[in-house]
């Protein structure tokens, strides 16, 4: 995060002259999120043209300590590099399987420990966080093997599915998805439920939102359709398993999807909603007002960031029968 508040610092002179003349760009961007969206936006522009190697060491950020006191434990759950991320204070005995996202070519544990952390304040019980297999080097179906593998190993551990959420962001709600249709599929027992943050859904990347909102989001058409071709070749890319807005949506768990309002993938989360219900699924669709991609992975900085982490915990205490998930609403 050094790296990210010293841009942002040489970006404020500029972002709080624009806003005296003509207001803020959102209605309800503060003068803080204007400015980190600003360094997002340029920075996207500039990462997505060095190679893979480089935009994963500049996704990754400044360690530090877990906000809220969490203990991260390093391990490998069924050959896969993993880190258990386990509150200060178990209030709950829910496990949250966390998939990141980062467009199934970047993003670690390393990256999303803020969000992981958060999330297990939030929930009150422990979130598994994978680094799954990335593409180039390992394309479709490396990354959907290892969550797999490492969901029936919790089973095996002894983790009761009624105990157990699957949630992803980005490439990693998608990720969700793909992992509940083959759980399902193989007849194996499915979680209590799935959170899903600004999934991408449809490698496409061409509904209208992409184009409607390109010029507030960070996460550009042209990118996307560079990772895709890194996650598998085209004729593969209308796969339910790879784009599950294509899949069957019938007998899965209540899903929760979170998209901002001008994030580009915010049509993928919609139409993952209406498939889901219209398939009888209990879907909860929750579009927050003027929030780019993800805005999650940001809540240090952006207070509805904090506040959508507090309504997955809630989430998760909810379908894991742990109760009084109301109590947990407060940011986080």
């Amino acid at each position: 995060m050094n790296v990210v508040r010293t841009l942002m610092d040489a970006a404020r002179p500029a972002v709080r002259a624009k806003r005296a003349v003509f207001g803020p760009t959102r209605p309800t961007w503060t003068e803080e999120f204007e400015i980190i969206a600003h360094v997002l936006r340029l920075g996207a522009k500039v990462t997505t043209k060095l190679p893979i190697d480089v935009q994963r060491r500049v996704m990754e950020p400044v360690a530090r300590p877990p906000f809220h006191g969490s203990r991260f434990e390093a391990t490998r759950v069924a050959g896969v590099p993993a880190s258990w991320c386990i509150p200060a204070e178990e209030r709950a005995d829910s496990v949250v399987l966390y998939l990141h996202g980062g467009g199934y070519a970047t993003g670690s544990i390393r990256s999303h420990a803020d969000l992981v952390d958060r999330l297990a304040y939030a929930s009150g019980g422990r979130v598994l966080i994978i680094d799954y297999r990335l593409a180039p080097e390992h394309p479709f179906p490396a990354c959907l093997e290892d969550s797999l593998a490492v969901y029936r190993a919790l089973l095996d551990m002894g983790v009761p599915p009624e105990k157990l959420v699957v949630a992803g962001d980005s490439a990693g709600g998608g990720l969700t998805l793909s992992t509940l249709f083959c759980v399902r599929d193989a007849g194996q027992p499915l979680p209590a439920g799935a959170a899903l943050i600004s999934p991408w859904a449809d490698l496409d990347s061409s509904r209208p939102s992409m184009f409607e909102n390109a010029r507030w989001d960070y996460v550009s058409r042209a990118n996307l359709r560079d990772m895709s071709r890194f996650f598998c070749p085209p004729e593969e890319q209308q796969n339910p398993l790879t784009s599950p807005v294509f899949g069957d949506f019938s007998g899965l768990p209540p899903l929760l999807v979170h998209v901002g309002e001008v994030e580009g993938l915010r049509d993928d989360g919609v139409a993952v909603h209406e498939r889901a219900r219209a398939a009888g699924v209990a879907s909860e669709l929750k579009v927050w007002a003027d929030m780019i991609h993800a805005f999650h992975v940001i809540a240090a900085i952006c207070p509805q960031g904090r506040e959508a982490i507090a309504e997955i915990g809630a989430f998760v205490r909810d379908v894991t029968g742990n109760g009084a998930a109301e109590l947990l609403r407060s940011a986080v």
